[in-house]
């Protein structure tokens, strides 16, 4: 089909002397499904129980989960000189070495415990990019990937990358620091204010036979 499409896409921010050095992982081919799911967050705490039986503690948790498709033939075929190059000699090695490093910890140096001068370990914190509307941090809960063919170096040329990730909630991003905490939850609230201004447009859509049914 001809024509400009948008690409998805993973941003991870690696703190390296206090800067998020960003990471782009653009996706080859954009994922033809996606199952974005939802689960309503705990009841709160005993005391606000007792005061509002139907209290939660927050946002509700969301994910995403879809598969994503790689091939060193096409990167070839379509890619620049340096693509072509990277493919030719590692074939979709470097891709799926980007993707596995989503879920090992990196050496955060802004954060500190106590007296330590060891940098602690946090996940990457990743921006999951789904064009304009759709842009959360999250963190990879679970990747899974199929090789299915290999050069004569055993470089692997084609692969499914089967991907869930899960939508960092604002209790979370509390706890988060120094400038990798600003990034994550602009997105967040970003994408959080979109999701409400859509949802007050829908009521552009309220049917007049199903506002009378209701016993108002």
């Amino acid at each position: 089909m001809p024509g400009t499409f948008i690409r998805g896409a993973f941003i991870s921010f690696i703190p390296k002397f206090f800067i998020p050095v960003p990471n782009v992982i653009i996706f080859q081919y954009n994922p033809e499904t996606m199952t974005h799911a939802w689960t309503q967050s705990e009841a709160a705490g005993e005391e606000r129980i007792q005061a509002n039986p139907l209290a939660v503690k927050g946002d509700p948790g969301e994910s995403f989960s879809f598969t994503l498709a790689m091939d060193a033939r096409d990167m070839i075929a379509d890619g620049s000189v340096v693509a072509q190059g990277i493919a030719t000699v590692s074939g979709i090695y470097t891709r799926l070495a980007a993707l596995e490093m989503l879920q090992f910890p990196v050496d955060d140096p802004s954060v500190l415990g106590g007296d330590s001068t060891v940098p602690a370990l946090q996940a990457p914190t990743v921006l999951f990019v789904w064009g304009p509307g759709r842009i959360v941090p999250v963190r990879v809960t679970q990747l899974s990937i199929t090789e299915t063919l290999y050069d004569p170096f055993l470089n692997p040329i084609h692969a499914d990358a089967t991907i869930t990730v899960r939508v960092i909630t604002a209790d979370e991003l509390r706890h988060l620091t120094g400038p990798l905490k600003e990034i994550a939850s602009t997105a967040y609230d970003y994408s959080k204010g979109l999701r409400k201004g859509l949802a007050v447009a829908n009521l552009a859509n309220a049917a007049e036979g199903v506002i009378g049914m209701l016993p108002i």
